[in-house]
């Protein structure tokens, strides 16, 4: 508990949680799952060994309570090894428990004879009967023997597993050996010590890579983010190697030659390069920022261009053809008369091959059926992806969990008359990620953040219904450009639509300086008073500018009633805390048009309903 030392916090043994204490913690976990009532398990299925606790299965907010309440507190990261052998102390038992000594290369059944707390470590001796398995047979008695003496006997507390035994005596050992374990292979870093010390430790990094950890777990973070997080977390390490190598090395030496300046700067170069790493780290242990900063990449679409032979081909999908489909598909889409010239045709039975197989400028058909992929749409050319028929018809659904489903990086992207369902996914149904996507005749039925549209991408969205997502998120840098026509925005959890954005004074800044450069107010012309079109580039959630007021009364003539009623309240209330702190950057006067940018190009026709917290919410980092 924050505010206790170490001996003090300690005293008190571990309590097992209630399900009080299961209600008030975050919903990380399974919450029909028992508290701290340990299972046993056989070490790495091998029989020939007594059974061990099991504790790798702790629920996040076990770990959570007890890191904070009963380990760490609100120690320091200098004082981090001080608390937890001061709270070994109070829980672990000092002798008489057998453990699995396991390595990357054997297991070995021992005895604990004694426990040395400030080291973490355990004074132990081999059982008898001698029990050791090894993927090579040189380790006889007589060398683990040998080992144990070059060791002095002393073993990590973090390579022991605590063996079962039913009297509960030895329950509160194994608890506090699993809780050792994990934090110095999860959550703690070798670089951590010198981190600033003066804020609380658990706090600034106990929490989030815990949270990060379970996160993972339960497949909420993207595949492609956990690779990078482990990638830099694997290159900072190297890195932090080197440089204690380089400083340690100048700090033995006692000359002022050349040898030794090089090392410095060597060493300032590789600081330098440890230094943007952790700051990556962080981004992505931050659940508020790791998706907005952590994950800008989109799996590194590349462009295929057009096909070398310069010819343009109709990708035709179907699970099966009869021949009166072929017949319609002849008379509708692949007549050459139609079509003004004549076209190659291929066909798949799968449709992200087709997609796959696309190059600028192809079209893909997709013909009734219910087709089910496990991987991600990619476009990043040019094409038309049109269904043969009704949304309900031709129905796509993501298998498994996975990331996102489609992703857009084309400059000119058409789908059409699809249905597209998601399960359990990470990110949303569909990111647009840059260039221009068009949607029609749509229907997404999906369960996590919907929509993305990210920098400066432009949707068009037409016709389409979208249920079902946690969220309809913009999250951009450089304003995009949404156009949403007649669809049905219904039954999400969160709002309707959100839009994320960045809180930079330095826009603000920049804004000055262009005013004061004499750029002219451009006049708004009526037909642009119908569109939505004034949100701050400082401060979205924040001020909606004075243009928004002008377009209420012909937005609501189009049935947008709602989402405008919202911006529109959101706008008295907002401008005056906006020229605000305009004033306090020197600001004088607030040049609306200049700070506004056309964000919805045109919203009319849609219906905003049963969404759990309304048609339209905003999120400021």
């Amino acid at each position: 508990m924050a505010g206790l030392g170490p001996r003090e916090r300690a005293e008190r043994p571990e309590p097992a949680p209630t399900r009080e204490d299961e209600d008030t913690c975050s919903d990380y976990g399974s919450r029909d799952k028992p508290g701290t009532a340990l299972g046993r398990t056989v070490p790495d299925g091998n029989a020939l060994f007594p059974d061990i606790f099991r504790t790798d299965h702790l629920l996040f907010y076990e770990r959570f309570k007890a890191y904070q309440d009963y380990i760490l507190a609100d120690c320091k990261a200098s004082e981090v090894k001080e608390f937890t052998a001061e709270y070994l102390e109070k829980v672990l038992e000092p002798s008489g428990w057998q453990a699995v000594w396991h390595t990357n290369v054997f297991e070995v059944l021992v005895e604990v004879v004694d426990v040395e707390y400030s080291a973490l470590k355990a004074v132990v001796q081999l059982c008898e009967p001698f029990l050791c398995e090894s993927q090579v047979s040189t380790f006889t008695l007589e060398c683990m023997q040998e080992l144990l003496e070059l060791k002095e006997r002393r073993i990590p507390l973090q390579e022991l597993w605590v063996v079962y035994d039913e009297s509960g005596e030895f329950d509160q050992t194994a608890l506090a050996v699993e809780h050792v374990r994990f934090f110095y292979e999860c959550i703690w870093r070798t670089w951590d010590e010198e981190e600033e010390d003066d804020f609380d430790y658990f706090v600034r990094c106990v929490e989030p890579r815990l949270r990060l950890h379970y996160d993972i777990l339960e497949h909420r973070v993207p595949s492609g983010l956990v690779a990078d997080y482990h990638n830099y977390l694997s290159q900072c390490e190297e890195l932090y190697r080197k440089f204690l190598d380089v400083r340690n090395n100048i700090t033995s030496s006692d000359s002022d030659s050349e040898v030794e300046n090089v090392s410095m700067v060597e060493g300032l170069k590789l600081y330098e390069k440890i230094e943007h790493l952790k700051q990556k780290l962080k981004l992505i242990e931050n659940p508020l920022l790791r998706y907005v900063f952590g994950y800008q990449k989109y799996s590194g679409l590349q462009a295929k261009g057009q096909r070398p032979t310069g010819i343009k081909i109709t990708h035709v999908v179907s699970l099966t053809v009869m021949a009166s489909l072929l017949q319609s598909l002849i008379r509708d889409k692949l007549c050459p008369e139609s079509c003004g010239e004549e076209l190659e045709i291929q066909f798949h039975s799968d449709p992200l091959a087709a997609v796959n197989a696309c190059y600028e400028g192809d079209t893909v058909i997709i013909c009734p059926g219910h087709y089910v992929v496990d991987g991600v749409f990619c476009i990043a050319d040019s094409i038309e992806v049109e269904g043969y028929g009704l949304p309900d018809d031709i129905v796509i659904e993501k298998q498994g969990k996975g990331d996102n489903f489609v992703d857009c990086t084309g400059a000119n992207i058409k789908i059409s008359n699809l249905k597209l369902v998601q399960h359990d996914a990470v990110e949303g149904i569909l990111n647009v990620h840059q260039g221009k996507t068009t949607l029609e005749n749509c229907v997404l039925q999906c369960e996590t953040t919907g929509i993305t549209v990210r920098t400066s991408a432009e949707l068009l969205m037409k016709n389409s219904d979208l249920y079902g997502a946690k969220n309809f998120l913009d999250e951009h840098y450089d304003i995009p450009k949404i156009s949403m026509a007649n669809n049905v925005i219904h039954n999400n959890e969160g709002y309707g639509v959100v839009l994320v954005k960045p809180s930079v004074t330095s826009d603000v800044k920049d804004a000055s300086a262009d005013r004061t450069a004499g750029n002219a107010q451009s006049t708004q012309s009526s037909d642009e008073r119908a569109h939505v079109e004034a949100f701050s580039q400082e401060l979205l959630p924040e001020c909606v500018a004075d243009e928004l007021e002008l377009c209420k009364q012909a937005e609501i003539s189009e049935g947008n009633d709602e989402i405008v009623c919202e911006l529109g309240a959101t706008s008295a209330k907002k401008s005056q805390m906006h020229r605000k702190r305009l004033s306090e950057l020197g600001i004088t006067e607030a040049d609306d048009n200049l700070m506004s940018q056309e964000m919805f190009v045109s919203i009319v026709g849609n219906q905003f309903k049963w969404n759990g917290k309304g048609s339209f919410g905003t999120f400021l980092f």
